[in-house]
C-alpha cells in the first residue's frame, strides 16, 4: 500500500532515539523529509536525520524549533509529539514540582508543538499530528503523574481532532505498550532480570513477546498518512494486547 507520504515534511520531538527515531526513519523510508528535535546535540548527530536542538518544555524554544524545521524543509505537513518522561516517583514520593515538570514534558509540550505547527499546516492546505501517549494513559500503571499526563494526551488528541478538524488538520494519539529495543529500559530489564522478564513476556503478552519498534513506527506512518484520512481524534493502541503497563503490579 502506498501511504502517499513521499514529499511530505515531518517534525518529530524526542526524535533522536527510541520510538521517535524509529518513526522518523520509517517516514524517511516512505519518502518524507524529516527533521527531529532533541536536547542532546550528539544524539541528534548520531540519529542520521536532520535535527534541531531545543528544550521542548520551553514553549518559545519549541515554537522556534518548529519554525526552523519548516523553513529548512520548505513547509510542514506532519508533526509527531513524541517527547516524554517522568520526574519523581509515585504520589507520595514526588513533589508538586515533579508533577508540573512531568506535565510540561508530556501533555503541555504536545499542545504547544501542535499550536506552533498549525500555521504551517494551513499553508499546505492541512496537516496531520500524532501524539505518542502510552498504554499507561488508559490502563492504570506507574507512575501516577506520568499515567495521568498520558491520559491527558489521549484526551488532548480527541479534543484537538474536534477543534482543528475544520482546518483540515487531523490529530490522533498512539499508545505503545512495552516496546523492546536495544538501549531501552526493557532491554536492560531483559539482560539484568532475565527470570522476571521471561515471566512478564509470558504472562502479560498473548504472543509471548513485547512490541517491537518497527511495529509502532508502521502504525504511526499509517495514522499520519492520507490513507488514514477518516481517523481523527482517536487513540490507537500498539501494545500486543498487553495485560499490565509494567512488569510490576500496582494493585496486589
Amino acid at each position: 500500500m502506498d501511504l502517499g507520504l513521499a514529499g511530505k515534511a515531518a517534525f518529530i520531538t524526542g526524535g533522536s532515539s527510541g520510538i521517535g527515531l524509529a518513526i522518523g526513519r520509517a517516514l524517511h523510508e516512505e519518502g518524507a523529509a524529516v527533521t527531529v528535535c532533541g536536547r542532546d546535540p550528539e544524539r541528534l548527530k548520531e540519529s542520521g536525520l536532520p535535527g534541531v536542538q531545543a528544550d521542548v518544555t520551553d514553549p518559545d524554544a519549541l515554537a522556534r524549533a518548529v519554525d526552523e524545521a519548516a523553513e529548512q524543509m520548505g513547509g510542514l505537513d506532519l508533526l509527531v509529539a513524541n517527547a516524554g518522561g517522568v520526574f519523581g516517583g509515585g504520589l507520595l514520593d514526588s513533589t508538586p514540582e515533579d508533577w508540573l515538570r512531568t506535565y510540561e514534558l508530556n501533555v503541555l509540550h504536545a499542545a504547544h508543538a501542535i499550536r506552533s505547527a498549525v500555521p504551517h499546516f494551513e499553508r499546505r492546505g492541512g496537516g496531520s499530528a500524532l501524539i505518542v501517549a502510552s498504554i499507561t494513559g488508559w490502563k492504570p500503571g506507574p507512575k501516577s503523574s506520568y499515567a495521568s499526563a498520558k491520559a491527558a494526551e489521549i484526551h488532548l488528541a480527541a479534543a484537538l481532532g474536534q477543534e482543528l478538524g475544520p482546518r483540515n488538520i487531523r490529530v490522533n494519539a498512539l499508545s505503545p505498550g512495552s516496546v523492546m529495543f536495544e538501549g531501552g529500559g526493557w532491554a536492560w530489564f531483559r539482560d539484568n532480570r532475565p527470570k522476571q522478564y521471561k515471566a512478564f513476556a509470558r504472562d502479560d503478552f498473548p504472543r509471548g513477546r513485547l512490541v517491537e519498534l518497527h511495529e509502532v513506527a508502521d502504525v504511526a506512518c499509517f495514522l499520519l498518512s492520507g490513507r488514514a484520512g477518516g481517523v481523527n481524534g482517536t487513540n490507537v493502541c500498539v501494545d500486543g494486547a498487553q495485560d499490565h503497563p509494567s512488569a510490576g503490579r500496582l494493585f496486589p
